[in-house]
């Protein structure tokens, strides 16, 4: 069996005093801000990407279309 290794409580708190040792209390909030708003961001990027992309909203990829793979061979060995 496979075991994931998952952050818990304990690192929770070490990685939080970790980044405020590293950047102060006045600065967290601000860093937080930051990253939420990079994320947003991101993701808007994201969604105007796919919007923008016609393979997208097809629904498949031309890979996908076994006639597109090149040609195929019709050789019976026997």
């Amino acid at each position: 069996m496979v075991h994931l290794a998952l952050i818990g409580t304990t690192e929770w708190v070490l990685i939080a005093f970790v980044l405020l040792l590293l950047f102060g209390a006045k600065k967290l909030p601000d860093l937080a801000r930051s990253m939420g708003s990079s994320v947003n961001e991101f993701k808007k990027g994201m969604a105007e990407g796919a919007k923008d992309d016609p393979r997208a909203t097809d629904g498949r990829s031309s890979s996908s279309n076994p006639s597109s793979n090149g040609p195929t061979s019709t050789r019976n060995d026997h």
